[in-house]
């Protein structure tokens, strides 16, 4: 990359060449490296709800408040504090297994490891044995989870050989994250209604074998050869004061040299773009309890209408992406992303009607999918060679942040609003048009973005 500005902020920006259509997304899927991408963005995805809204799910079908709920979803500030263990996972091999498989590959199977026995203490614990002891549980699988993001971001950048293949890994990464999402947040019912919530998350241990199945699969990128062509600077040993401080430092100093100070509108932009789907998360499943929806029919919905919205999310969002470029797509997905929160507001004016309920799901995969395809591939194309996983932990964790420490205060949200005289159902709908309209910020900041980007293109001519 460019150490000036204006080359940083076009090089974010530039569409990629080939300007595939939807069926080349799908198409692309047979490639063997896109496979296993799918099949890692599955198994990165898969925990993410775990401790999250099935997890929420979990706790209001036992009784929980819907205020404990939210402040218990601040175990996922893992997810947004992982910069800070991500020059590790840079720079060292992890134990024992990194000298059998390779850095990227070794850390991925012990993270995958972590959180199969993770899900398993959840599973033995239940809500009945304390929810200090299960919040512990959930807070272990999300570092786990937080650390196997890290790695296989990185994978994903430093195996792809274009930036159009860039497009299609990512594309395939989040296809294989919303099946995770889809089978996390509804396949789990009907085990769960048939079986108990413990087998539920037994079954969610197992299927982390889809991960450790990819990653025995995939190959180990060749990340030094990767970094010479790019210009950077030789690795140093971690263990020296030189190394410390490359490892721990020298990401942010490349990032903030690179971009100076658009670098941050970028990570504000980046803080701000998720906080509609971030903020609701909480209250959606216990939305569904409370409407009376029976698991099964959650999890018909969600199998049918949620996952194909789901698809043709991710394909429609890896197509505008790589026709009108990652800013453009942004706004796109940005849109798309707040009316779909907001229509969440539909549900409790029509309580228990499948009728509702399923469009509402398919446009919330949908709408969603295109904002996560989007600001993935932006995300990607900020980072530098050699400095991949912490680059990219940087903004990922950037993203999740502010939308982490929100979210836990959307269950005293909808708790106030009906301290205010209003029904359950009304609050209900109040907070989701809320959550929808919080993701305006971001759309005008992108716009901002994309004023200084053209300027900056004017200027260099």
């Amino acid at each position: 990359m460019s150490n000036k500005t204006e080359a940083g902020t076009e090089a974010a920006a530039a569409p990629v060449k080939k300007k595939p259509g939807m069926g080349d997304v799908f198409r692309s899927l047979g490639k063997p490296k896109v496979a296993v991408m799918l099949a890692l963005g599955f198994s990165s995805g898969l925990p993410f709800l775990l401790t999250a809204g099935t997890f929420g799910y979990w706790l209001r079908d036992e009784g929980t408040s819907l205020k404990a709920i939210g402040f218990l979803s601040w175990v996922g500030f893992a997810y947004s504090f992982k910069f800070l263990w991500a020059p590790l996972i840079d720079k060292l091999d992890a134990p024992v297994l990194g000298a059998m498989l390779g850095r990227r590959r070794g850390w991925m199977v012990l993270s995958q490891l972590v959180i199969a026995l993770g899900l398993i203490a959840m599973a033995l614990i239940t809500p009945a044995g304390g929810l200090l002891p299960m919040g512990a549980a959930a807070l272990v699988v999300a570092f786990a989870s937080a650390t196997q993001d890290i790695v296989v971001d990185a994978w994903r950048i430093e195996a792809a050989e274009s930036g159009e293949e860039l497009g299609m890994l990512s594309s395939a990464y989040q296809l294989g994250y919303r099946i995770a999402i889809i089978v996390s947040d509804a396949v789990i019912l009907l085990v769960a209604n048939h079986m108990g919530w413990p087998i539920s998350y037994g079954f969610m241990a197992v299927l982390m074998g889809v991960g450790l199945w990819a990653t025995f699969k995939a190959f180990e990128p060749t990340r030094s050869e990767a970094a010479i062509v790019a210009g950077a600077p030789p690795a140093k040993p971690i263990w020296t004061p030189a190394g410390f401080f490359d490892a721990v430092v020298g990401p942010f100093l490349e990032f903030a040299k690179t971009y100076a100070w658009v670098g941050l509108l970028m990570l504000v932009f980046i803080s701000l773009y998720r906080l509609p789907e971030f903020v609701m998360g909480p209250m959606a499943t216990p939305l569904y309890v409370d409407l009376g929806l029976s698991k099964d029919v959650v999890a018909g919905v969600r199998t049918s209408f949620g996952l194909a919205g789901s698809l043709l999310g991710i394909a429609v969002g890896g197509m505008i992406v790589a026709r009108v470029g990652p800013m453009k797509g942004l706004i796109i997905g940005g849109v798309a992303q707040g009316l779909a929160v907001a229509s969440f507001a539909l549900l409790p004016l029509f309580p228990g009607n499948i009728a509702v309920f399923s469009p509402v799901m398919m446009f919330d995969n949908f709408g969603v999918s295109i904002a996560g395809v989007a600001l993935v591939t932006y995300m990607s194309t900020l980072t530098s060679a050699g400095y991949t996983a912490t680059q990219y932990a940087l903004l990922s964790s950037t993203y999740a942040l502010v939308g982490k420490f929100l979210k836990g205060f959307s269950g005293a949200v909808v708790e106030g609003i009906q301290a205010q005289g209003h029904s359950l159902y009304e609050s209900y709908s109040i907070f989701f048009v809320g959550a929808g309209l919080i993701g305006v910020p971001s759309i005008l900041l992108l716009l901002w973005l994309m004023a200084i980007q053209r300027k900056s293109a004017v200027a260099a001519g």
